[in-house]
């Protein structure tokens, strides 16, 4: 990994402290951990610093610089996988102690212009996690049709201006040609979007919503969120770390949904079927962690725990 993009990591304390959910008699812990997002490592190096020799740690990632970096930490209880978080999903049912998931994308990801995530430097249009495959958003953009391009940036980035923008990509292919850098894409918007809230540059939502959809990241976290039903061990714990508001409704809706107690209406009489996760606590990031680290600001923890119910 190069030192120039360097990451700070948020709730870093407070998330292994609700994954772990140590007593403070036991300074050292027991069983199977899983980093479902490793990026750049921060809370992963921080489980296994608190991990006794029985304890393990698995951490999965599809960016191959993060696997890069886990690969420099030397510990027999660790592990990296080169995949998304979806697959935690193939851990053996019940085996799993804690699953800590820190959406989104890092400081390092952001900060690199290469990578293609940013308005803020130039660089190729590609906002791939994994650059070894998938489509980058330039190749998406250059045959994408404007009704797809707007459904787009409006679902995932939350943009009125969704039409516009979209209108105005495929005018911009007609006359000259596909985008193909971030600077040109950020332009384009710029023009096109004419009020924006103060503070914020016109191409934030379409950045968001592009990355977000080439990543298939709302996909990709309903499923991993359902595996950890079946992985977590009754009292295991699910840790998810949000940066904005559609992950975050989907963790909110997926730890309410799971619980309570389901009644089957066709059997008024039968028994319900037990809450699988009981909640546990909503986290926001500290006035002086903010302050220390602004990306930290929109964060927002939830901490649930795995009923004694059996799986799913």
């Amino acid at each position: 990994m190069d030192s120039t993009w360097q990451h700070t990591t948020v709730l870093l304390h407070e998330a292994v402290d609700a994954l772990l959910a140590q007593d403070p008699d036991a300074p050292q812990r027991a069983g199977t951990f899983v980093d479902a997002t490793f990026g750049r490592g921060g809370h992963s190096r921080l489980i296994l610093s608190r991990l006794g020799p029985d304890g393990r740690l698995i951490a999965f990632d599809k960016d191959p610089e993060a696997i890069a970096e886990a690969q420099r930490i030397a510990d027999p209880r660790f592990s990296i996988r080169h995949a998304g978080f979806r697959d935690v999903g193939e851990l053996p049912a019940a085996s799993v102690a804690g699953v800590l998931m820190d959406l989104g994308i890092s400081s390092p990801q952001i900060d690199n212009p290469a990578r293609g995530f940013s308005f803020r430097g130039d660089g190729p249009l590609d906002m791939r996690m994994d650059t070894t495959r998938g489509e980058t958003v330039a190749s998406w953009l250059a045959h994408a049709e404007a009704a797809q391009i707007a459904e787009v940036i409006r679902d995932y980035g939350e943009e009125r201006f969704a039409v516009p923008i979209a209108k105005a990509i495929v005018a911009r292919r007609q006359e000259r040609g596909p985008l193909a850098s971030t600077a040109e894409l950020a332009e384009l918007v710029a023009r096109t979007v004419k009020t924006r809230e103060p503070g914020q540059d016109p191409a934030t939502r379409t950045f968001q919503a592009l990355r977000i959809f080439i990543n298939a990241e709302l996909e990709e976290l309903q499923a991993a969120l359902e595996a950890t039903l079946d992985i977590l061990a009754p009292g295991g714990r699910l840790v998810a770390i949000s940066f904005h508001s559609l992950e975050d409704r989907i963790v909110k809706q997926f730890i309410a949904q799971h619980s309570r107690e389901v009644f089957d209406r066709r059997a008024p009489f039968a028994a319900p079927k037990a809450m699988k996760l009981r909640a546990l606590a909503r986290v926001r990031p500290s006035a002086a962690e903010v302050a220390a680290n602004p990306r930290a600001r929109s964060a927002i923890m939830r901490v649930a725990e795995r009923t004694g119910a059996g799986t799913a």
